[in-house]
């Protein structure tokens, strides 16, 4: 009977047998590790995260290639050849994950092609990648909303967002708003009407009340107040926020 353990184990149990003394039917193939056949926790886990991040690839179809990495526990050779298409890696080879992937971002109306890794944040390849650190972190778990963007007209928060999976849409930081040299009028309203102490969370509170006017130009206090609900401020600069939004609501454009 089969060991039950084969399937939770990384490796199958060695045999037991001393050294020298082993037979054909107890003989482990070249590399010291399970048989290309066998079935363990350690390459379902591997299979299984290849085919997500492969899924998410094909879904978005902005992935240019994924770059793979070998397992360094695989000594027995490289597995049989990835399936391709259409410039895309759909599967990998026994032992190997999928590393990084290379992304197609539209950011401030410019495409940018990055490599990226699965579970990067667009806040961190905004950061990072492309150096628009306009877009800060604070609390990195979407409560505070600092690092607001705005994807296709709807203001995100960016550290929630997965970089890989925003490809082909239209991304808008606040390095995006400034018009030459000439400020947004939200950018603006903000800078008359003192609507930042320490400045922290301001890109994410400017970026959300410019999406806000662009989807209602007038709106009133109470509008305001819940639509800027997510955006906090430690400072506590909410009544110059707020006058500031209604100032610029006052304008044409945004």
């Amino acid at each position: 009977m089969a060991n039950e353990n084969d399937l939770f184990d990384d490796e199958p149990a060695k045999s037991a047998k001393p050294a020298g003394r082993q037979g054909s039917e107890g003989r482990q193939p070249a590399g010291g590790g399970a048989g290309r056949g066998s079935v363990t926790r350690r390459r379902f886990l591997v299979g299984a995260g290849t085919a997500a991040a492969a899924g998410v690839a094909v879904g978005t179809g902005v992935t240019a290639g994924i770059t793979m990495l070998g397992d360094d526990d695989d000594e027995g050779g490289a597995g049989p050849a990835a399936p391709q298409a259409d410039g895309m890696t759909l599967g990998a080879p026994d032992g190997v994950a999928v590393t990084q992937a290379v992304v197609k971002l539209n950011v401030n109306g410019k495409d940018e092609w990055v490599s990226v890794a699965p579970n990067q944040s667009l806040a961190e390849v905004l950061r990072e990648n492309l150096g628009l650190t306009g877009t800060k972190i604070g609390c990195d778990r979407s409560e505070c909303s600092a690092c607001t963007v705005i994807v296709d007209d709807v203001p995100l928060n960016s550290c929630s967002l997965l970089a890989i999976r925003e490809g082909g849409k239209k991304i808008v930081t606040i390095e995006g708003l400034e018009q030459g040299t000439k400020l947004s009028t939200v950018q603006q309203a903000f800078l008359d009407n003192m609507g930042l102490q320490c400045g922290f969370c301001t890109p994410g509170q400017i970026l959300q009340a410019t999406a806000l006017l662009k989807r209602n130009p007038k709106p009133n206090e109470a509008e305001i107040r819940r639509e800027m609900a997510g955006n906090m401020c430690k400072c506590a600069a909410y009544p110059n926020i707020l006058a500031a939004i209604q100032a610029a609501a006052k304008a044409t454009t945004v």
